[in-house]
């Protein structure tokens, strides 16, 4: 997140969709602007967030499945 810059075509979104993007209420990324914890833009009184802002806090917080290895048996142990 830090130290990207905003390029001249990426999008300026609104908190409504980036809200709609990330399928939650208007309040989430309201918050994560208040609470700094996404690069965001100011317009006047309006607030957009860079697509590339958006990306980059949807990468981050990503958790990828752990795989497990098989047994000798070539099946998979029970939990």
């Amino acid at each position: 997140m830090a130290g990207e810059v905003n390029t001249p075509t990426d999008r300026l979104l609104t908190v409504a969709e980036v809200a709609e993007h990330l399928g939650t209420s208007e309040r989430f990324p309201r918050r994560l602007i208040a609470e700094r914890r996404i690069r965001y833009v100011k317009v006047g009184r309006h607030v957009r967030i860079p697509q590339s802002a958006l990306d980059a806090y949807i990468a981050a917080r990503t958790v990828e499945p752990v795989r497990r290895p098989l047994s000798r048996s070539g099946y998979r142990l029970a939990a």
